[in-house]
C-alpha cells in the first residue's frame, strides 16, 4: 500500500514553524494526492447529484464513506482520514482552504494575494503559508460565495467590494483588472468575545490612568475621534470605549461593513452601506445613513470610519445635539488627522477653510492617536484635546503623550532572534497640561 499523507513534505520546503500552523492536507499536495482527492470529490459529487437535498451532516457522512472505501487502496491513519474528510467538506460546502484559518482563533488577519500566495497575521507577526487554491477559478468561486451571502456584488465592472462573514469578520476583495496578479482578498477577523478596556491595559495598549480618563470622557458625553494607521487598533479601542456608554441610551452605528461589537447598549440600531445593484441603482452611502440616522432620534452616533465626503455629515451630526459620538479615521498624528478632515470636508462642499475648522473644533473635542510600533505591538501614543482656534489655526492641547523612555541597549529582544526589533518599553504619561473644555465633566458631576 502507498502512504498518501504520512510522509508528506512541503514542495517549497518552507520553515517548519509556518508549515505547522495549518493541517497537512491544506498545504501543497503532490500530484498523487491531488489525483486521489479529486477522485474522492468526483465520487461524492456523483452521489449527491443522484440524491435529494442533503444537509451538511449527510454530505460529511457521504465523504467519510467514500474516504473509507478509498483507504483500502491507500493506507491512511484515522487522523489522516478525518483530515481528508474535513478538507473535502470545506472545499464543497464551506470556504475551502481558508476555513481552517478562519476557525483558528489565534489568527487575526488572512491575506490572499492571488490563488497561490497566502499570508496570515498571528500575534502581530505575518507568516507566509505553504498553501494555495486549486486554481484561480476556485478562489473566484469562494469570493463570489462570500460577497453574495453579504448581499454584495463584485465583478470586472465593479472590482472592489467590502463585505463580511457570518461571524462578523471584515472582508475586502479586489479583482482583475485592478489586481494584476489575480484576485486579492483580505479578511480581518474579530474575537468572539469583545475586547474590553481591561484587556487593553493588560496588554500594554493603554495605561490604567489613560483608560480611566477616556472612560470619564465617554460618560460625560465628549465627542471622541480615534486616529491611527491601518491595523493600529482603532476599531478595537472604539469597541472598548462603547462599553462605557450607559445602557439606556439610544445609539446608532454606521459602517461600510459591520464590524463593531457593541454589547452593553440595549437600544442599539446598526446600519450598513450598500453597493449599487446590477442596474447601477440602489447604492446607499455613509452620507445617506448619517442623514437617515438623524431622523431616528439618536443620542449618540458612532461612525465606524470616515474616509471622504461623509466627514462633513459626521461633523454636522456631532454639532446638532448628539454629544458623546465616536468615530475613527486614518491619520499619522492628531494634526495630520485634522488636515485630512479638512480635505474630506472640502471634497463634499465648497466652504471657506476657516468655516471648516470652526466646524471641526465645535464637533470634535478629543483625539486619540494610536500606532503600531516597531515590535508589532499596538500603543496609544497621544490623547489630545481640541482646545479651540487661535489666529485661524486649530489649537491642540496634549493631555497624555507616549514617553519612549531612555534608550537602553540591554532592552529585552522579541524572542531569541537578534534580527527582530527591540520591544518598545515606553508608556503613556500625563503631560501636566490642564484640560480647557471641562464644562461637560462639570455638568455630569465627574472629576478628573
Amino acid at each position: 500500500m502507498t502512504c498518501l499523507v504520512g510522509n508528506h513534505r512541503t514542495e517549497r520546503g518552507g520553515d517548519r514553524k509556518t508549515s505547522a500552523m495549518v493541517p497537512t492536507m491544506i498545504r501543497r499536495r503532490t500530484a498523487l494526492q491531488k489525483e486521489v482527492i479529486n477522485e474522492i470529490k468526483a465520487l461524492v459529487n456523483n452521489k449527491i447529484d443522484i440524491m435529494a437535498d442533503m444537509s451538511d451532516e449527510d454530505v460529511k457522512e457521504l465523504i467519510a464513506s467514500v474516504v473509507l472505501e478509498k483507504s483500502r487502496e491507500f493506507y491512511l491513519s484515522i487522523a489522516e482520514k478525518q483530515e481528508i474528510v474535513e478538507f473535502i467538506f470545506n472545499s464543497m460546502r464551506r470556504l475551502d482552504i481558508l476555513q481552517p484559518l478562519i476557525d483558528d482563533t489565534s489568527i487575526t488577519e488572512i491575506m490572499v494575494n492571488g490563488p497561490d500566495n497566502i499570508f496570515i497575521e498571528r500575534a502581530g507577526r505575518i507568516h507566509k503559508l505553504d498553501i494555495g487554491f486549486e486554481s484561480e477559478e476556485k478562489l473566484e468561486d469562494i469570493i463570489q460565495s462570500i460577497v453574495s451571502k453579504a448581499n454584495r456584488m463584485v465583478n470586472e465592472a465593479s472590482p472592489i467590494v467590502d463585505a463580511r462573514l457570518k461571524d462578523g469578520s471584515r472582508v475586502n476583495v479586489v479583482l482583475k483588472p485592478i489586481a494584476l496578479d489575480g484576485p486579492v482578498m483580505t479578511i480581518r477577523k474579530f474575537p468572539d468575545k469583545p475586547i474590553t478596556m481591561e484587556d487593553l491595559t493588560e496588554w500594554g495598549f493603554i495605561t490604567e490612568e489613560g483608560a480611566e480618563f477616556l472612560k470619564k470622557l465617554v460618560q460625560a458625553r465628549y465627542n471622541i475621534f480615534i486616529c491611527g494607521g491601518a491595523g493600529s487598533g482603532k476599531t478595537t479601542l472604539l469597541n472598548a470605549l462603547s462599553n462605557f456608554i450607559p445602557e439606556d441610551e439610544r445609539v446608532i452605528t454606521i459602517e461600510d461593513a459591520a464590524e463593531l461589537q457593541i454589547k452593553g447598549v440595549k437600544n442599539l440600531v446598526r446600519l450598513e452601506t450598500r453597493n449599487e445593484n446590477t442596474e447601477g441603482k440602489g447604492r446607499i452611502t455613509i452620507r445617506d445613513l448619517i442623514k437617515t440616522a438623524l431622523r431616528m432620534r439618536p443620542e449618540r452616533i458612532i461612525v465606524g470610519e470616515v474616509r471622504g465626503e461623509e466627514a462633513l455629515d459626521m461633523l454636522q451630526a456631532m454639532n446638532t445635539g448628539h454629544d458623546g459620538s465616536l468615530s475613527t479615521g486614518h491619520g499619522n498624528s492628531p494634526k495630520d488627522m485634522l488636515s485630512r478632515l479638512e480635505t474630506m470636508v472640502l471634497s463634499a462642499a465648497s466652504m471657506p477653510l476657516q468655516a471648516i475648522r470652526q466646524q471641526i473644533v465645535s464637533a470634535i473635542e478629543i483625539i486619540v492617536h494610536l500606532a503600531r510600533m516597531k515590535d508589532k505591538s499596538r500603543k496609544t501614543l497621544e490623547i489630545t484635546e481640541v482646545a479651540g482656534i487661535k489666529e485661524g489655526e486649530i489649537i491642540l492641547n496634549p493631555l497624555f503623550v507616549f514617553d519612549y523612555g531612555e534608550e537602553d541597549d540591554s532592552r529585552m529582544q522579541c524572542g531569541n532572534n537578534p534580527k527582530e526589533p527591540e520591544k518598545v518599553t515606553g508608556t503613556l504619561k500625563r503631560t501636566g497640561n490642564e484640560m480647557v473644555r471641562t464644562w461637560k465633566l462639570k455638568a455630569a458631576g465627574i472629576k478628573l
